[in-house]
């Protein structure tokens, strides 16, 4: 084959300065933004009624004249292949099929929100994350390879989900002295099951833990803003 027969290579897309990413992080109660490593840290409330046209209206007033070039979503419900798969739990309707590029103009790529804090906690070997928040958020990553899970709504007990537990209605039901031992028994369960080398605690209620149950350590929420930024850099990943 000549020269001039051979096809062209395509250039690898130079991914975006850190420093430019702009991170949203979806919750239940609240979403909160920032751009880059270091940027300052803007949130304001979600809820049952917050649709991703709402979301992206109060981002964009939030992020003003930030001069980001990509964004990255962490995203409270299934997320397969970068696409949002199913409506969330805890918001409003829209999700599914919403177009986040034309939104914001600007490359997006959308995470589960516990996948994406969870990317920011790893430390290598097989990590299990659970994220205690509105709800229940669960990753494991083995090796490097990312794999979300949707445990929060399979069986527990009782007739209730693993989430009816250790989500915030579980702590509100239960109250805070029983519901820190639910997550205790979950932790130890999960940790069997899946075989976990440790298990990372992220989510807002994972502050409100007394003693972390064994093979738990506690993350920090600021892990979240790690994993997007990680999001474009590195490629660990599951095809979901």
């Amino acid at each position: 084959m000549s020269s001039r027969s051979r096809p062209k290579r395509q250039a690898v897309p130079k991914p975006p300065d850190p420093a430019h990413i702009l991170v949203i992080d979806v919750g239940g109660s609240h979403i909160k933004l920032r751009m880059g490593p270091r940027g300052r840290i803007r949130k304001f409330a979600s809820g049952p009624g917050m649709s991703p046209a709402d979301m992206v209206r109060q981002v964009r007033r939030l992020a003003g004249e930030l001069p980001y070039e990509a964004v990255s979503i962490g995203y409270p419900g299934l997320v397969l292949r970068g696409r949002i798969a199913a409506e969330p739990f805890n918001l409003g309707e829209g999700w599914v099929g919403y177009d986040f590029h034309k939104a914001f103009g600007r490359p997006v790529r959308v995470i589960n929100d516990a996948t994406m804090q969870a990317l920011g906690s790893y430390e290598g070997g097989r990590m299990l994350f659970l994220g205690l928040g509105t709800g229940l958020g669960a990753t494991l990553i083995l090796d490097g390879a990312l794999e979300p899970m949707e445990i929060a709504h399979m069986p527990y007990k009782q007739g209730r989900s693993f989430e009816d537990y250790v989500g915030e209605r579980g702590r509100e039901r239960l109250g805070t002295k029983k519901w820190r031992k639910a997550v205790a028994d979950v932790v130890a369960r999960l940790k069997e099951v899946l075989e976990a080398d440790y298990v990372v605690l992220g989510g807002g209620n994972a502050a409100r833990l007394k003693d972390l149950p064994e093979g738990g350590r506690l993350g920090d929420n600021l892990n979240a803003f790690k994993g997007g930024l990680r999001l474009w850099t590195q490629s660990p990943g599951s095809g979901r």
